[in-house]
């Protein structure tokens, strides 16, 4: 049996044993996020009385008899007044079962980018549907940027059901349509769900109004849905933040490379190659917390000791030598675009992955994807904010970058805007769940050319 991160830390400082699940919502303006999120805390108890008391005086204050538990959430005076959500608010609880991080984002197209932000560390993505409306162009949207990030669990919960009757054959054509289209998308894992996140039917506890739904309730789902945060199998890296080098009377040769591990494990004595300048080295100590260790995993954050005075800066990559990811300048991936300010073919732009920023070239946009039936368009020459496509993007320096799908921290990237420093794309490294367009052989734009 593998003992995960978390149940290392539980059995070290003596605590119950429990496991965390990030989870992220996300839905149409008006399917009520904030309402079922609001919910969920309210009835498993996870809402401070002050907290309460402060939901019903503003509920009363707008003249409404019952809280709007929306307002647990939508914290910004403009979420309030518009009864909308507009940015990621994240929330902490926990229940006997399990600890929960919860990333309640935005349903206005616009804000779709938000999304990617909070589902790109979630475990889980829950979608809500309002019954009345079905699946809708936003729902896919979601169901979209949910299998792009690779999300292993998916929930579709078809909420309001107390308004079209808690009728069995409308939750069924969702449920149906939805499973079918995430299916297309490469979606592992599809759970469907019948709510009420006004009434509480099937949130926390199961509902009155619909014996004819036999599953599990959203959060019994949320507290048994299996989810492993053991990353200490998978290909060891360490991106470099810091070098250490005191030179003091006390550690006159004291060179170290600080950083947090991003996936795997790393041992004293171990060979380790350092990219992308290719130099090999083992690793003749661990510090961690102060204090000197055998092994590390991650997400611990170290200072690794090598052998020998080997050239490393922020922004290198340490590696085991028998585990090294490919070093390359040329790099496709599948983006979501996130600035206002469209992405266009010869773009310069800075491109930062892991600790290391380097400046980069859009070379070529094969495709932009069409959410309505999953169709490419061809070499649009630009993406818009919030649009999914491929790009292909020549780097300055090479890169030792991961496939997303082998690695979600190491094959992720941003493309910055060298000017302003403003984030305008996230992307994934590697094949995504829509193949992309052969790369055009156009001629080189002037400038970075690389």
């Amino acid at each position: 049996m593998t003992t995960t991160i978390e149940q290392l830390a539980g059995l070290a400082d003596g605590s119950s044993v429990t496991t965390l699940l990030r989870f992220a919502t996300a839905g149409s303006v008006d399917d009520g996020k904030s309402t079922l999120v609001g919910r969920l805390l309210h009835d498993s108890k996870s809402v401070l009385t002050d907290q309460l008391e402060a939901v019903e005086a503003a509920s009363a204050k707008r003249g409404q008899d019952a809280p709007d538990l929306a307002l647990l959430t939508d914290g910004l005076r403009a979420e309030r007044e518009q009864g909308i959500t507009i940015d990621v608010a994240y929330r902490y609880f926990a229940t006997p079962r399990r600890r929960f991080i919860l990333a309640d984002t935005p349903g206005h197209v616009q804000y779709t980018r938000n999304m990617v932000t909070g589902a790109s560390t979630a475990d889980l993505a829950l979608v809500l549907v309002d019954a009345r409306n079905g699946v809708v162009e936003q729902t896919r949207r979601h169901a979209a940027v949910a299998a792009l990030l690779r999300v292993p669990h998916v929930v579709l919960a078809v909420n309001k059901m107390d308004l079209v009757g808690y009728e069995e054959k409308v939750f069924a054509a969702i449920a149906e349509e939805f499973t079918a289209y995430a299916g297309e998308l490469g979606v592992p894992e599809i759970t469907a769900i019948p709510i009420s996140a006004l009434a509480g039917d099937n949130v926390v506890e199961p509902s009155a109004h619909m014996d004819w739904y036999g599953g599990p309730t959203v959060l019994e789902h949320l507290e048994t849905v299996p989810v492993s945060h053991d990353l200490t199998g998978c290909h060891a890296r360490l991106p470099v933040q810091y070098v250490i080098r005191p030179q003091t009377a006390e550690h006159p040769d004291y060179r170290g490379y600080a950083g947090q591990i991003a996936a795997g494990t790393f041992r004293v004595g171990e060979s380790v190659t350092v990219l992308p300048s290719g130099r090999t080295s083992t690793i003749s100590g661990i510090d961690l917390l102060g204090e000197s260790v055998d092994v590390a995993w991650t997400p611990q954050s170290v200072t690794l000791l090598l052998d020998d005075d080997v050239d490393i800066s922020r922004g290198d990559l340490i590696v085991p030598s028998g585990d090294a990811p490919p070093t390359t300048q040329d790099v496709e991936a599948t983006v979501c675009h996130v600035a206002d300010q469209p992405l266009t073919v010869g773009h310069r732009v800075l491109l930062k992955h892991g600790t290391r920023t380097v400046k980069a070239i859009v070379k070529d946009i094969p495709s932009r994807l069409t959410l309505d039936d999953l169709s490419l368009h061809p070499h649009p020459g630009r993406l818009a904010a919030n649009d999914i496509g491929r790009v292909k993007i020549r780097t300055a320096e090479p890169l030792p970058l991961d496939a997303y799908a082998d690695s979600r921290r190491t094959g992720a990237f941003i493309l910055i805007d060298p000017a302003d420093g403003t984030t305008l794309t996230a992307g994934m490294v590697g094949e995504s769940f829509a193949a992309p367009e052969p790369v055009k052989a156009d001629s080189e734009p002037d400038g970075w050319d690389f």
